[in-house]
């Protein structure tokens, strides 16, 4: 990457940069690869935050299956992480893992169900786990929140194969006008389901998975407590990827975690021939970046401050400007033969393109997901009807709350008087990308035709070709759309 002029005595952000366009011969959005550089080579260079009000199981296994990584939160226990990494493995890989039901379920409960997928349908099924049927919203209209689903339900519904290709589930729907594929086993077992549009995105993304062909999935350990020991039962439950995570992470309490986990990690390499990256942070310097890569960490986690739900800056005068830290630190990562992961502080897709550009090897993303169908909240109206979901910083009131659970009243409320982050935030759902995937969909659009522009066929050539401009505020209000005439 390089500056189109004279590299400003100051730090930057992602709104005060642009990127030029330089000649290339790219000439198609899909000739381009985006696999990531950070030695974890998602197909996706997109990774979940590990927010409680974000990441959990069904948001893991939707950004796998687009080949993207959502870590999972460090203040669940290791049983009930264990459990999530085994349903996230044993989910299907390009079919989407339905929501389910009985017969007798009331209608009531499968309408509080339905908005846990972006398709918005469950599946009925027998006590064989064969499907029988499927409900939607417009089949209960009108209906008692009472009565059962197989007063409602719909039975005739398109069947395929497991092994039918994208393009043979999109043809068959086409075909019978259904909205949703059912793909069912030998035995009449439910496997999974697929859209129209999933279809579509079969055939363009490609899964993450481990060299079981399971999907892949990362959960961070915090590092306080036992972080050796929480390593070693997430890295049996087949954790792929560990994050030890804080806020300040260039500090003794880091190096000594990673000191603690790296020789665990080692030895479960050895017996099992399965390596699990270590990433570390969060920090933004190139001095604290070198020192947890020296200290064993594989990738060092970027930003203090960006993010949506963070209040930092305002309340400690501590942080950095993303797209300078996220320069910064990749040299210094990549010059160490290391690399980092930029997170927080994108809004927009061309926020992920800029990251990338500045080096970074995957892009972090948080409250950006929260309001989607797949975050792990519930679904919220407010009074004027428009949906929602309730996101929060970890280190605000509400997160410590639960980190803290169980110590003592006294403790408790003592932890309670350093908060630093918002406990509750409306994050509503984007009506025209209400799930992850339109989301994904719209991310990847506009790093794809980034990468075009600069001529560059993957990351690492986009990275090396990127020129980067600095711009005034006006500059930067020129570059968005009008959603209404100026007059």
């Amino acid at each position: 990457m390089r500056f189109l002029t004279n590299r400003p005595a100051y730090d930057l952000t992602y709104h005060d940069v642009f990127m030029a366009p330089t000649r290339s011969t790219v000439t198609s959005r899909l000739d381009v690869d985006l696999t990531s550089t950070d030695g974890i080579n998602l197909p996706l260079p997109l990774v979940v935050a590990n927010m409680t009000a974000i990441s959990g199981r069904r948001m893991a296994e939707t950004i796998a299956r687009r080949g993207g990584l959502a870590v999972l939160p460090q203040d669940i226990p290791v049983d009930v992480l264990a459990q999530a990494i085994a349903r996230v493995k044993a989910a299907p890989t390009v079919f989407e893992t339905p929501i389910t039901v009985t017969p007798t379920t009331t209608v009531g409960e499968a309408l509080n169900l339905m908005p846990k997928r972006a398709h918005g349908a469950v599946v009925v099924l027998d006590e064989n786990r064969v499907p029988i049927g499927l409900t939607n919203k417009s089949d209960t209209v009108g209906v008692d929140r009472y009565a059962q689903v197989h007063e409602v339900m719909t039975t005739g519904f398109a069947l395929v194969s497991p092994e039918s290709t994208p393009q043979e589930v999109f043809d068959t729907l086409t075909a019978s006008r259904q909205r949703l594929a059912v793909a069912v086993a030998e035995d009449g077992s439910l496997v999974g389901v697929m859209s129209a549009k999933g279809a579509l995105r079969s055939a363009i993304y490609h899964p993450a998975l481990d060299a079981e062909g399971r999907l892949r999935a990362a959960v961070a350990i915090g590092i306080s407590g036992d972080s050796a020991g929480r390593a070693d039962a997430l890295l049996k439950a087949g954790a792929d990827v560990l994050v030890l995570d804080t806020a300040h992470g260039h500090q003794q309490r880091m190096i000594d975690a990673l000191a603690s986990v790296v020789p665990v990690r080692d030895k479960f390499e050895a017996e099992t021939g399965r390596r699990a990256p270590l990433v570390a942070g969060n920090v933004v310097t190139a001095e604290g970046t070198l020192d947890l890569l020296e200290a064993g960490a594989d990738v060092v986690k970027v930003g203090v401050g960006p993010g949506a739900m963070c209040t930092t800056r305002m309340q400690t005068g501590v942080g950095r400007p993303q797209f300078s830290a996220v320069m910064e630190c990749a040299q210094a990562a990549r010059n160490h033969g290391g690399a980092i992961w930029a997170d927080g502080g994108v809004r927009y897709p061309r926020d992920v393109a800029l990251a990338l550009a500045a080096g970074a090897g995957n892009v972090m993303i948080g409250s950006w997901f929260a309001g989607t169908y797949e975050s792990t909240g519930d679904m919220l109206h407010d009074p004027d009807g428009r949906a929602y979901k309730e996101s929060f910083g970890m280190a605000s009131a509400r997160a410590v709350r639960s980190r803290t659970r169980g110590q003592s009243s006294f403790d408790r409320a003592k932890a309670a008087l350093f908060e630093e982050g918002i406990s509750g935030s409306k994050m509503y759902l984007d009506p025209q990308r209400p799930g992850v995937e339109d989301l994904v969909d719209w991310i990847t659009s506009g790093v794809r035709s980034s990468c075009t522009y600069a001529g560059a066929r993957n990351l690492d050539e986009f990275a090396d070709r990127a020129v980067i401009g600095v711009q005034s505020s006006s500059g930067y209000d020129e570059g968005r759309p009008l959603v209404t005439s100026w007059s």
